[in-house]
C-alpha cells in the first residue's frame, strides 16, 4: 500500500452500498373548476354594490360631492348604478306575468297598471338589499296611493320569507322568485342585487337601478311620475 493509500483510506462498504432511491409524488389530475353558483355570483356582486355605494355616500368624500350644486347636494351623493341601466328606460315593461307572493296567493303584474310600480330584485341573504327595506316600507306607506312596492325575492322559499318579511314589517307585496329566470330575464340583465326597476303608470320603465339606492334617490324618481 502507498503512502497516498495511507492518508486517504476508502470505505469498501460504503462504496459498494447501493445510493437512496429517489421517490417522487404521484402526478394528480388537476381537477376542472366548478362553476359558480347564481347565488355565489350574486352574493359577490352584491358585495361590491355595497362597498361602492357606502364609499358613494360616505360623509366627508369631497370627490364626489359637486360644491357648486348645493341646492342638490343629496343627488351628488347618490350611487348612480350600472352604466346598462340607462338602457332600460323608455321600454315598456313586461307586466304580463303572474307569481305567488309568499302567503300562495297569484298575483299578476298587469293588475297595478295605472300605479307607479317599484320592482325590487332582492334576497333575504343579501346584505344591501336588507339595508333597503326600510326605506322601500317607508315609500310604500307613504304613497301607498299611487305607489305599489313588489318585492320579488330571487331564490327564498315561501317558508323562508314570511318570518323575514314580519321581522322587517314589509307591508308590500313580496313575491316569490325561485325558478323565474324569465321575469329576470325580462327586467334584465341582473348583474347582481338589489336592482330596482320604477315603471310608470303607463307601464313604460322610466328607471332601473343596479345596486343599493338611497330613500331620497328612489323618492325623487317616484315623484317625477305622480
Amino acid at each position: 500500500m502507498s503512502m497516498q493509500d495511507d492518508l486517504n483510506p476508502v470505505d469498501e462498504t460504503a462504496a459498494t452500498e447501493p445510493a437512496p432511491e429517489l421517490t417522487t409524488e404521484p402526478a394528480t389530475e388537476p381537477q376542472p373548476e366548478q362553476p359558480q353558483s347564481r347565488k355565489a355570483v350574486w352574493l359577490a356582486m352584491g358585495a361590491v354594490a355595497l362597498a361602492l355605494g357606502l364609499i358613494w355616500v360616505a360623509p366627508g368624500i369631497d370627490q364626489h360631492v359637486d360644491e357648486s350644486a348645493a341646492t342638490d347636494g343629496a343627488a351628488a351623493k347618490d350611487y348612480p348604478g350600472e352604466p346598462e341601466d340607462a338602457q332600460a328606460a323608455g321600454k315598456p315593461a313586461r307586466l304580463d306575468f303572474t307569481l305567488k307572493d309568499m302567503h300562495g296567493v297569484d298575483v299578476q303584474l298587469a293588475s297595478f297598471k295605472g300605479k307607479v310600480i317599484l320592482l325590487n330584485f332582492w334576497a333575504t341573504w343579501c346584505g344591501p338589499c336588507r339595508a333597503e327595506i326600510p326605506a322601500l316600507v317607508e315609500l310604500q306607506q307613504q304613497y301607498k296611493d299611487d305607489l305599489v312596492v313588489l318585492g320579488f325575492s330571487v331564490d327564498d322559499t315561501a317558508e323562508k320569507l314570511l318570518p323575514y318579511a314580519a321581522e322587517f314589517k314589509m307591508n308590500y307585496p313580496v313575491l316569490v322568485g325561485i325558478g323565474r329566470e324569465d321575469v329576470q330575464e325580462a327586467f334584465g340583465p341582473l348583474f347582481g342585487i338589489p336592482v330596482s326597476v320604477i315603471i310608470g303608470r303607463d307601464g313604460v320603465i322610466a328607471k332601473k337601478h343596479s345596486g343599493i339606492a338611497t330613500k331620497e334617490q328612489i323618492e325623487r324618481e317616484i315623484k317625477t311620475l305622480l
